[in-house]
């Protein structure tokens, strides 16, 4: 069998859907000991030993559930791999798309639903 190089670079990423961010994120950072490097009202981001921890509002509207976590692998060409995704079977959940700077994500449901996200974050630093 041939080895390639795997297009998935290794997890970056856990999402947590919560109903209410503030109490989420006040619980966190005392859960983690840590404070949010990343705050807004509809995303808020820790670095937990150099991957991010993520906070993202529990979506409301009928039809748009996306479950309580949300697991991106980074890639280094998102829409090249988001491509080959879905040529393989899975179906869009969330097209790429910019969410601030230079970070883009995207997610596809496999064959199976299970939500994979990947994401492409330039900042985004192995610990050493």
């Amino acid at each position: 069998m041939e080895n390639k190089q795997s297009p998935m670079l290794g997890l970056r990423t856990v999402v947590y859907m919560v109903e209410d961010l503030e109490k989420a994120k006040a619980w966190y950072a005392k859960a983690f000991n840590a404070q949010p490097y990343y705050d807004t009202p509809y995303y808020v981001g820790f670095n937990i030993g150099g991957y991010e921890l993520g906070l993202h509002p529990k979506e409301k509207v009928q039809g748009t559930d996306n479950g309580t976590v949300q697991t991106y692998w980074g890639v280094e060409d998102i829409q090249k791999v988001y491509d080959i995704l879905v040529e393989m079977g899975a179906t869009k959940h969330e097209a790429p798309n910019n969410v601030g700077g230079d970070i883009v994500v995207a997610s596809v449901y496999d064959p199976w639903k299970n939500i994979i996200g990947i994401i492409y974050n330039p900042e985004f630093k192995l610990p050493k």
